[in-house]
């Protein structure tokens, strides 16, 4: 109760700088998942194949890497922090409200790398600032940042839908006509060795189209609502900054009394610090640092192969399975319009909605899971899961029935992998490596890796390779975990202290969800 009640006091000292941690968040998931309905349409503005639009994911995520690095470096100070989130905030708004101006691929790719520098940016900071408010008692705090996220990625989508083109970017004549009404990706497959000639044509055809007929020209309504909304997040950060009196026009603010019951749960005999509450990527560990300086650590001199073996697969894990997340979302609604689904444009929007929407509920419902199932059992089970998700799809490729339910599956399925596979990872190595820092880094570059290599297949052999390379992706994360079970019995054997009951998984599980 004493607990309860330190928590509701630190909960109602820190209400803005919350509401503000978890605004952010939302400007995070806002941009994170847009990209996917829109990807035909700004395929049109751009006049770009799909392995050039390609570039444009690959450029955002590989920038939310280095966004992310760089965020620790304004983790300093707390003006550090919230001038940070206010640019951030605000250039993602600048970057809704550009992208309808970005004729040229190269250009919006360069659009969304500062897109991605600001996303990492916040991803890092609103993080280690609501960890350092709440220290011990963040994780049910963390868990609502992270909630903000899938609310973000599931709104984005539903605002672009109603604008989303339903016409084709080809002016209807004899050569359109033998793309059998595909988009102007599809067309450079379909005429097979006149792709030069057809690619040229359809350029010079567009630039003459007029206007108003112009794919794109109303997708540019998305994009200036979603700047709109995401508004007032930067004037959220501005008004903590002004109420903390760290604006230069503001002085220095002097610290507020505390209430009487504040003050007696502050002045209670504090608890020992347990650093074991915290998620794993906060844990003050000196082995959690950045990826270069953690494998320079000494004392991993000596170490069993198993120990490098274990970081190794779990990272190729979540290489395969974040990366499918990222390529799902991004061409699953590309994937729906084409033959031989067909699905309208606007009935196919909602698809990157419904996955980001059941990735959120799973990550909600896997909370109170994980305090029963062991992280490693949570992981088999959605790998699985995952695979057998993807060869239903592939059997009933026909079916859009089907395809809507196997969107929500995947979601659920891939929504706790990465926390369980996080907790179960550092469990077997007694927080003692650079599980962390080597995790984090595999599945971001999963993101980059196979959203480039899906959509250049996508474009060379058309839309079943989509499902084939999902089954594909899944079989092989299935055997790297099937290794990393192997290298952890081999571990465990090698181990002096057995740490068996610590890879169950049963301390504060809901700490290590994402």
């Amino acid at each position: 109760m004493g607990c309860d009640g330190r928590v509701s006091g630190l909960l109602r000292r820190n209400l803005q700088p919350t509401l503000t941690y978890w605004s952010v968040f939302f400007s995070f998931g806002l941009c994170i998942a847009f990209l996917g309905p829109t990807l035909l349409d700004l395929r049109c503005q751009t006049h770009s194949s799909l392995p050039q639009i390609s570039w444009v994911f690959f450029s955002q995520q590989l920038c939310l890497l280095l966004g992310s690095a760089l965020g620790g470096v304004f983790k300093r100070t707390l003006a550090q922090s919230l001038w940070a989130l206010f640019t951030s905030s605000l250039a993602i708004s600048l970057v809704f409200a550009i992208i309808p101006f970005c004729r040229d691929v190269k250009v919006l790719a360069s659009v969304m790398a500062l897109a991605g520098l600001a996303m990492g940016c916040i991803d890092t900071v609103a993080n280690m600032q609501l960890v350092r408010v709440y220290q011990k008692d963040s994780a049910i705090f963390l868990q609502v940042l992270h909630f903000f996220v899938g609310f973000g990625a599931l709104l984005s989508p539903l605002i672009a839908d109603p604008f989303l083109s339903e016409a084709n970017c080809l002016p209807a004549n004899g050569t359109a006509n033998a793309t059998s009404g595909s988009h102007l990706f599809h067309a450079s497959r379909v005429l097979g060795q006149h792709h030069t000639e057809a690619w040229r044509w359809s350029n010079h055809s567009l630039s003459r189209l007029p206007a108003q007929d112009r794919a794109g020209t109303r997708v540019s309504y998305a994009f200036w609502i979603m700047a709109l909304i995401n508004l007032p997040v930067p004037m959220a950060v501005l008004f903590l900054l002004s109420k903390e009196r760290l604006l230069a026009c503001c002085p220095q603010r002097r610290p507020l009394l505390l209430s009487a019951d504040e003050l007696a749960l502050e002045t209670q005999p504090p608890e020992k610090e347990d650093t074991s509450s915290l998620p794993p990527k906060f844990q003050p560990h000196p082995g959690h640092e950045d990826l270069f300086g953690c494998w320079q650590r000494k004392n991993f001199k000596g170490a069993p192969y198993s120990f490098f073996a274990i970081h190794i697969t779990a990272a190729l894990v979540l290489f395969m399975t974040d990366g499918m997340t990222g390529e799902y979302s991004a061409f699953v609604y590309s994937y729906a319009v084409e033959k031989p689904l067909s699905v309208g444009h606007k009935v196919a929007g909602y698809l990157p909605s419904l996955f980001w929407g059941f990735i959120t509920l799973g990550r909600l419902i896997s909370i109170p899971i994980s305090s029963k199932v062991k992280p490693a059992t949570m992981v088999f089970v959605n790998v699985v899961g995952v695979v057998v998700t993807f060869l239903v799809l592939l059997v009933f490729s026909y079916n859009v029935v089907f395809l809507f339910v196997g969107t929500a599956s995947l979601g659920l399925f891939l929504s706790s992998t990465f926390p369980s596979m996080l907790a179960y990872t550092e469990d077997i190595l007694q927080y003692k490596g650079c599980a962390t820092t080597v995790l984090v880094t595999g599945a971001g570059i999963g993101e980059m890796v196979l959203q480039m290599l899906v959509g250049s297949i996508f474009q060379a052999q058309g839309s079943y390779s989509f499902l084939v390379c999902g089954v594909i992706f899944g079989c092989l994360a299935f055997t790297f975990y099937v290794l990393l079970l192997f290298f952890h019995r081999m571990h465990s054997g090698l181990s002096s202290v057995p740490t068996q009951d610590k890879a169950l998984g049963m301390e504060s599980p809901e700490c290590y969800q994402r």
